[in-house]
């Protein structure tokens, strides 16, 4: 349906090789080095080059893995098998997407799963070219706009020592709950604009809303693609991984001089509407430090709910084997009360034969036989003594007629 990003490749190559990078490198070689080959093997650009489309899946692949401190960790250290392939995120090129194909896409993310897409490769290339347009944005002032999708407004944003000292926050909401990426790009060697960071929109509360942070301390952004194939195929996962999208910002503050950011429309048929702002830090000392103490909080508490989650693991184990035993050894208390129950009604002066499951033999007919022929003199007695009392009664009004004649 789309071309899919971090989606691993059938043949999986060393990522160090692919994006031609050694192993030393530093983020910023690793991040310049995919910027480059995923504008030249883009499928944009090489529309009748299915052999290029594969390439771009590889790049983005071995990028998704040399960009995430944690999985770079781990594939330097037990290579590709210590990578879970089902956490791996899924992105799609919506301007590469036919009308059909754009609708399922929607559809989904209407159902509320969760679609990463990618920046169109003619907006990533006219930025990296320098014929953008950037619009100014002066610190403490909000602009309103509408993006057409997969197109993007550009801004600059000026900053002094001062406000440079205290910290840069740049947000864009949107009242109509629009989807959109906040972008921030790097000024290269030739003038034009790389891409270094992006924040995807989140629905909080009535709006959507991204925000980048500049405080001088690490701050992080969350990631809600991250492991979602895993957490719909195993839905008590949901609880533990929710944190792991929590990902490092790699920009922590701004130099003084001019920066550049982007609002990129990434509905699926409509403009997007939005509000961005720049604010200065300054004046917001109370909130930055809160911010700090609460991403500290966070970070601990994800590393309790991995631990947490191997404890809740076992004991979910435990609480399935007493359960499967408890419906055992109730099933056979039931058993031996019945047979306990069958085994005490066969104390009865009726001649019953009665099996351990308490099953009875013979009939009520032959028990009302048994008990008259025990006593076949008292029925006797009671007959003849009914004739007797008849035949006097009889002879007796015949008697004292023949009296009175």
């Amino acid at each position: 349906m789309a071309s899919e990003g971090p989606s691993a490749p059938a043949v999986r190559r060393d990522p160090y090789e692919v994006l031609c990078v050694s192993r030393d490198s530093s983020d910023q070689e690793i991040k310049s080095a995919y910027r480059k080959l995923a504008l030249k093997y883009h499928p944009d650009k090489n529309a009748s080059n299915p052999e290029a489309s594969e390439l771009f899946k590889e790049v983005a692949y071995s990028y998704s893995i040399l960009s995430d401190p944690e999985k770079r960790r781990q594939y330097d250290t037990a290579g590709f098998e210590a990578l879970e392939s089902d956490g791996m995120d899924m992105e799609i090129d919506l301007s590469n997407l036919g009308t059909v194909n754009t609708m399922f896409a929607a559809l989904f993310s209407k159902l509320g799963v969760p679609i990463k897409t990618t920046v169109s490769a003619t907006v990533l290339e006219e930025a990296l070219n320098g014929t953008v347009t950037v619009r100014p944005l002066p610190i403490g002032t909000s602009v309103n706009g509408k993006v057409d999708k997969q197109c993007a407004h550009f801004f600059g944003v000026t900053i002094n020592d001062e406000q440079s000292q205290a910290g840069i926050v740049i947000r864009v909401t949107s009242a109509a709950q629009s989807k959109f990426k906040l972008l921030y790009f790097e000024q290269e060697a030739n003038g034009g604009y790389g891409l270094a960071l992006q924040e995807d929109s989140e629905k909080t509360g009535k709006t959507t809303s991204a925000g980048m942070y500049f405080l001088h301390f690490q701050v992080y952004r969350m990631d809600s693609t991250v492991n979602a194939l895993a957490m719909a195929k195993d839905p008590e996962a949901a609880f533990f991984k929710r944190l792991e999208g929590l990902q490092p910002c790699e920009v922590s503050e701004l130099k003084p001089g001019t920066h550049i950011f982007a609002v990129y429309g990434d509905n699926f048929f409509k403009p997007a509407t939005y509000t961005i702002e720049a604010v200065c830090a300054e004046s917001y000392e109370d909130t930055t430090q809160k911010l700090k103490e609460i991403e500290a909080k966070i970070l601990s508490k994800r590393n309790d709910l991995r631990q947490f989650e191997t404890e809740y693991r076992k004991a979910l184990a435990r609480f399935q084997e007493v359960t499967n035993r408890y419906s055992e050894e109730k099933q056979s208390v039931d058993e031996l009360l019945k047979q306990r129950d069958s085994i005490h009604s066969s104390f009865t002066t009726v001649r019953t034969v009665i099996s351990v499951s308490g099953s009875a033999s013979g009939s009520s007919k032959h028990s009302n036989e048994e008990i008259r022929s025990e006593s076949p003199a008292e029925d006797v007695s009671v007959d003849g003594k009914d004739k007797s009392n008849k035949k006097k009664w009889f002879n007796l009004n015949l008697n004292r007629s023949d009296k009175k004649a």
